[in-house]
């Protein structure tokens, strides 16, 4: 089965994601995901893990598509 995320590699999207009491929208791409963890793009080279128990939501960056053209 697949999981949730695998749609959205390689796309440019908007994760919800908490810490705490902190609530942030953070913009990139997701570029692949472990058991655990959604390995994310930021910018051209910077790749981070979050762990997938603090995405709140995944949407598409239409900021991003209206840049590119």
């Amino acid at each position: 089965m697949p999981s949730a995320y695998a749609s959205w590699v390689g796309q440019a999207v908007v994760l919800q994601v908490a810490a705490g009491d902190l609530r942030v929208p953070l913009r990139g791409i997701i570029v692949g995901e472990s058991e655990g963890a959604v390995r994310f793009r930021i910018g051209e080279t910077w790749d981070i893990d979050i762990y997938k128990p603090m995405i709140l939501a995944v949407e598409q960056d239409n900021w991003a598509s209206l840049v590119m053209n």
